[in-house]
């Protein structure tokens, strides 16, 4: 999971009262502990004071004489709405509209004078706030002055340390006949059917019990009972106690096991009364020529050539797990080299799009009713912190190594992609080049190749991980 920011993105963002946070941008620091003082015109001082690494305050000072275009358009804009006695609507003389509702109309304005002035002093001193700014006081003399503090935060300044030559170990996995075996295995059970018997001959059968929870002296535990519990045996998840217990069972028998529930040795062990009242046997489907036909959808005609077809799926992933294993060490490694503080906009940015993206994989794109949103973002934090640290560390490596992404590297995606889907290459091309997200993809693509191209790495030969 992870979100996609736009590198530099305009200033089209209102400040915000409250300190919401929304990643808009990236931004550039200015020295911890300094104050900038400038002024746009000759009418607006501005003072950049530095919190910390990451958070910056714009203090800005307008004269009335500043402020005036601003607030005569919004006079000339309000005349057109308002209705006084003895005058058509928007047909009332703007000096009577400035003396019966102009203070009203300035502070109502004031929020949009700001934001305007605080782009501007951005832009300027080509400052690139992260999220969304907060205003944190504002002080209006009607007639005299306009002062206003807003709070943003920026990028972190990130000496770079070593990120070329890193030392790390490839994984690589060589598939077995046995494990080839394993899938062909998986696909006869997924095609097989079952039929009902009185007994377990074997462990290609589906038990299901009922399963009563017993305390340590035996005795049953109210409310602990579960009906209709099926498992099949063959299952290597399986409790290995549940499968010896039940490996000789009999329709209507009890049986006793104690077993670990979970992984986790720290749990307690519990133990169960095991009551079946159903057994059916698991008929395999043969691995023949029909089988291959049904599975691939005619793209294989025989047995032969569908073995074949699925060791080269198998060696396809352990090829892209190998890589993705390797890039996952050199970003560790680069990471944990890195020591610097992360703007607390980017973090909630990217906890923000594991809600999302929780809720876009339920049925009704919404939350589950039993989900504890504040939990998780606190479990989740250091997760987003983490990510958002590479986020940074991967720009600020972009611009070491003047990586980009050119326009006929984002066609030839396009191409690629419309391939697949199927769809109008020019059509695909041209969202493509408009489309930010797609860039970034590709420049995290280019920063990954850079990085392995000029990592030392040595090959490891590995088994097949658990699960």
């Amino acid at each position: 999971m992870g979100v996609r920011l736009p590198l530099y993105p305009p200033f089209d963002q209102q400040f915000s009262i409250v300190n919401r946070q929304l990643i808009i941008g990236v931004g550039q620091s200015q020295s911890t502990r300094s104050v900038i003082t400038a002024r746009v015109t000759v009418h607006v001082e501005v003072n950049i004071n530095n919190l910390s690494e990451v958070l910056q305050e714009a203090e800005i000072l307008v004269t009335d004489l500043e402020l005036q275009p601003h607030f005569d358009q919004a006079y000339t804009k309000e005349r057109t709405r308002v209705e006084i006695k003895g005058f058509r609507k928007g047909k009332a003389p703007l000096a009577m509209v400035k003396k019966l509702y102009g203070e009203a109309i300035e502070q109502n304005v004031l929020d949009s004078v700001a934001n305007d002035f605080y782009r501007k002093a951005m832009d300027e001193r080509a400052i690139r706030p992260i999220g969304q700014p907060a205003m944190v006081d504002m002080d209006y003399r009607r007639g005299e002055s306009f002062r206003f503090r807003i709070q943003y935060e920026i990028r972190p300044e990130i000496p770079l340390k070593k990120y070329k030559g890193i030392f790390v170990e490839k994984p690589i996995h060589a598939v077995s006949d046995q494990e080839l075996e394993g899938e062909i295995l998986r696909l006869q059970r997924m095609n097989g059917t079952t039929s009902a018997v009185s007994s377990v001959g074997d462990p290609e059968h589906f038990v299901t019990c009922d399963v009563q929870e017993l305390d340590p002296t035996g005795t049953p535990l109210i409310g602990r009972k579960g009906k209709d519990v099926r498992f099949y045996l063959a299952d290597e998840s399986l409790s290995q106690t549940i499968r010896e217990a039940l490996a000789k069972a009999e329709t209507g028998g009890r049986y006793r096991a104690r077993f670990t529930p979970g992984e986790d040795d720290q749990k307690t062990p519990m133990d169960v009364d095991l009551t079946v009242t159903k057994i059916e046997k698991v008929d395999l489907a043969p691995f023949d020529d029909a089988l291959a036909v049904k599975v691939t959808n005619g793209k294989t005609s025989s047995a032969d050539e569908f073995r074949k077809a699925m060791r080269t799926d198998l060696e396809k992933y352990w090829a892209e797990w190998s890589e993705r294993k390797l890039g996952e060490a050199i970003v560790a490694d680069i990471v944990g080299s890195h020591n610097f503080p992360v703007p607390e906009s980017l973090i909630g940015s990217l906890l923000d799009s594991y809600v999302e993206d929780i809720k876009s994989r339920q049925k009704d794109r919404k939350l589950p009713k039993d989900f504890d949103g504040e939990k998780f973002r606190h479990d989740s934090r250091d997760l987003a912190a983490w990510q958002a640290k590479w986020m940074l560390l991967k720009q600020r490596i972009a611009e070491e190594e003047k990586l980009a992404v050119s326009d006929n590297e984002i066609s030839v995606l396009a191409d690629e992609e419309a391939g697949r889907i199927g769809i109008d290459r020019e059509r695909v091309r041209e969202y493509y080049l408009r489309s930010e997200s797609a860039r970034e993809r590709l420049l995290s693509r280019k920063i990954m190749a850079f990085l392995v191209a000029n990592a030392k790495v040595t090959e490891k030969v590995v088994e097949a991980p658990a699960g």
